[in-house]
Order: C-alpha cells, then structure tokens, then sequence
C-alpha cells in the first residue's frame, strides 16, 4: 500500500489485512514523512510506534537526521553455526556464562573470546564488550528446523538438524552517547555535519558487529566447542548513503540481495530468508516480529496469565535464561505479533523468499539469580595479549 504524504514523501505500508498494526505507527510514519528533505518511507509488517520514529522502517531523505536512527546504533543480529554433540536444553542453559558482566581488557586478557577481536576496538569504547544488553537483546542456542530451500541452504553449510547461535545486540552505549551529543545541541534536527555523524555512527557499527563475535565466542566456549565465522550478521539500526540520498533505518534490515535472520519470539521459530526487497521497499525488509503490546501493557497483562515458571520453559520446549522477572514478562512471546504472519507479507510483497526456520533451545536475557553463574570455560587457562 503507497500513500502521499503531507509533502512531498510518499509512504509504502507492506502488511496485509491480516496483520496488526497500530494507529500510532502510522502516525509516526507520516510524520517522519513530513520532515524536510524526506522522500520516501518504507513501513515493515513488523512496524510498531518507537521513541519519536516508528520502528520497522526504512526512511529515505536528502537530509541526515541522528534520531531517525535512534540510540542504538549498529544493533542487528548474526547467526553462527555451532557444533554440538548432544543439545539437552536444560543442560546447556546451566553451561551460559554471564553476559552482563563486560570482558575487561586487563582482568581478562586470557580469556579465548578475544581471538575473534583483530586489530583496535571502534573507538577505543571498551565498556561492555562482550555483554548483550536488555530490552530485546537475546543470545539464543537454536536448530535449524525446516528447510525451504534446501540448495541455498546448503551454500549457507546449513541442513535440517544442524545447530546455531542466534546473537541480537547493539553498540551498548557508544550509540547512545553518540546520539545524546547531537540531540544535546540540535535535538531532533539534522546533523550539521553528517560526515562527522557518519564517522562515528560507522564505528559503532563495527561495535556492534565485533561485539556479536564476542557474545558468540564466549557462549561457543562455554558449551565446550569453537567459536566460527557468522554467516549472517545484518545490521538493522543504521544509515547508509544510496541512490544519492540518507537512507536510515530503524529496525529495519538491509534486504538488497541479502540474507537476514528474522527474529520471531522466544517461544516460537525465526525465519532466515533470502532478502531481495526493491527501492519500493528501500530495499529492506523487516527485522522481527514486532511488538503488539507495550512493555507496559507485557507486563501487566502478563502477570495476569503466565507464571515465571511458564515463561521459562516455552511450548517449542526451550529454556529461558532470564532472572530479571520483569523482563520476562515484558519480552514473553505473547507480546509480540505471529512471526508466520510477518513472513507471509514479506512473501506477498515480494520482499524475501523463506530459507529455513529455526527452533529455539536456549534463550539467553539474563543470567539467572542464585549461584554465582560460572566464568566463561577456559577462560583463565589461557594466555593471550590483550586484544
């Protein structure tokens, strides 16, 4: 669906009847498309209202503007195959490391996870590497379930069966601070000098990226087995020059030509699909599922109808690794929208072709409360240089 603007933007919605989206995304959309220099907006299934800019959108303009971006530069999500001899997901959910407590350069240096670090750390930001982060940040353990297209899953080394790590982080607070020093000054207005917005938003970038192969790393290890290359490592908060204009991106993946991880929900499967979205699209396709309930709304409503103990152990037959309660409700699976739903308007729209769905086994927020949770294994049997 292509709708004009209040100016000269247009704006494309690719969802179907079927799909839920709310009023206020909508809202948001045109008002995005009201900004000075706008050209067009490209609206996901998985859209949903964010802090002042939908999420789930891809937004063309001639004029770069930080907070259509938002703070959290450089998140995206990677997929890394991993080799597992047997996969008991209560076994393994005991073996995580603790992903909120940051790999110090000093204190740490003889930890294996730095193997995957070559050359500096962007931007020299060295606090958090390695950690996941809240919100809807996940490290997941998942099998490769049904394959759609079995050659091209082949290209990927991937068969039915076979066993990956799903990482979803960002730059944790270096694209935070970057945002908070533009807004300080021009609020949401445009960058006055988008090359040196783009200099840093490119370093948080590859932040983000290194810091899944972190994450990947430390969990790879803790499980007994090697760390490997990502296959896929997609990144949906950005901006990019094409075609001659801004071409930002908020929960929105790049889908030219791309292959991308679609997040579903910790309870049900996500979809790696082959991307091949048009500038109708901005060449991009959704990220996730997409929330249909606030956190707010999660919370309340589902204190009412799960317990803890159900939403750490989900119907597919996964485990949840989270002792932050709250954010257990706020991220169960009913706070989302049906991940088959936003496949299917990718599909009709003509946007990507469906790969293979993954299962989840493990699914990694927080570590849990109690013991103190292990070290990273072999973490201090090693010594290497610092990274």
């Amino acid at each position: 669906m292509s709708t004009p603007a209040m100016g000269s933007a247009t704006i494309s919605v690719f969802s179907s009847p079927a799909s839920w989206i709310e009023s206020d995304a909508l809202v948001q959309c045109h008002q995005v498309a009201a900004l000075d220099g706008m050209t067009h907006v490209a609206a996901m299934p998985d859209l949903h209202p964010g802090k002042g800019a939908p999420i789930g959108a891809a937004m063309a303009s001639t004029v770069l503007y930080p907070f259509l971006v938002g703070s959290d530069i450089g998140c995206g999500i990677a997929v890394f195959p991993i080799t597992l001899k047997r996969a008991v997901p209560a076994k393994l959910a005991a073996r995580f490391p603790d992903l909120d407590r940051a790999l110090s350069p000093g204190q740490d240096a003889g930890n294996p996870a730095w193997a995957v670090v070559k050359g500096d750390i962007p931007a020299g930001h060295l606090e958090g590497l390695g950690t996941v982060g809240r919100g809807n940040h996940f490290v997941e353990l998942a099998r490769i379930e049904t394959v759609f297209e079995p050659g091209h899953a082949s290209r990927l080394g991937l068969a039915a069966g076979d066993h990956v790590l799903i990482v979803h982080s960002g730059s944790r607070g270096l694209g935070e601070r970057i945002l908070r020093a533009h807004t300080a000054v021009h609020g949401a207005g445009p960058a006055p000098d988008p090359g040196a917005y783009l200099a840093m938003h490119d370093d948080a970038v590859r932040w983000g990226s290194l810091n899944r192969r972190l994450l990947a790393a430390r969990v790879a290890h803790a499980l007994g087995t090697e760390p490997t290359e990502p296959i896929v490592d997609q990144c949906h908060n950005l901006v990019e020059i094409r075609d001659g204009v801004y071409l930002h991106r908020k929960g929105a993946a790049p889908g030219d030509r791309r292959d991308v991880l679609i997040a579903g929900t910790r309870g049900t499967c996500s979809y790696l699909v082959a991307a091949h979205a048009g500038p109708d699209a901005n060449h991009s396709v959704a990220h996730g599922a997409g929330r249909k309930m606030s956190r707010a709304d999660a919370l309340r409503r589902g204190r009412a109808k799960h317990t803890v103990e159900e939403l750490r152990h989900t119907p597919v037959g996964s485990v949840v690794v989270c002792g932050d309660r709250q954010l257990l409700f706020e991220e169960a699976p009913t706070a989302y929208k049906r991940i088959e739903q936003v496949i299917a308007d990718l599909v009709h729209h003509e946007l990507a072709t469906p790969v293979a769905t993954t299962v989840p086994l493990v699914t990694y927020k927080t570590p849990d409360i109690g013991p103190t949770p292990q070290r990273d294994r072999r973490g201090h049997r090693r010594k290497r240089g610092r990274p």
